[in-house]
């Protein structure tokens, strides 16, 4: 039995102004969905919302930009957290991520081991992130294309 779940943060920034903006209507249209669909998803265990436990995080700024949105998520293990994206309609929306948002930075999506049953604070993810786009993949904080393993039970 494991003592660690997946950390992960990803960051987008839209093509509209902000969420509100019309060029965003279909993506916004589907994040009830696509969001239900990943805390149904096996290996699911948390993923951010906003102050007042809204549905999305959307309303959540970190970086001072409205043009930014962030997702912060934990799962069981990398596989769950790639089934949900790569396997279920979630990887409609990211075949398809050129028409709502730009590329943004060196990374955008951030991975990490944290103890089982703590949950990442926005913050902390960002940390992360910014970590990640400053040093590179290594075991405190990767990517999907550079994957470190679950840290060794002592």
């Amino acid at each position: 039995m494991s003592h660690y779940h997946l950390a992960e943060i990803n960051i987008a920034k839209m093509k509209g102004v902000d969420i509100n903006d019309p060029i965003m209507k279909e993506f916004v249209d589907n994040l009830d969905t696509v969001n239900t669909l990943a805390e149904e998803s096996e290996g699911f265990v948390w993923r951010l919302k906003d102050d007042d436990n809204n549905y999305n995080a959307t309303s959540l700024n970190p970086y001072n930009d409205e043009q930014i949105i962030i997702n912060v998520s934990v799962w069981e293990s990398i596989e769950t957290l790639e089934h949900y994206m790569y396997k279920t309609f979630h990887s409609e929306f990211l075949r398809r991520r050129k028409e709502w948002f730009h590329k943004f930075g060196k990374a955008h999506t951030a991975m990490w081991w944290i103890p089982k049953g703590q949950i990442p604070t926005m913050e902390e993810a960002v940390e992360k992130l910014d970590y990640l786009q400053k040093n590179g993949p290594s075991e405190l904080v990767f990517d999907l294309r550079n994957k470190y393993p679950m840290p060794v039970e002592a």
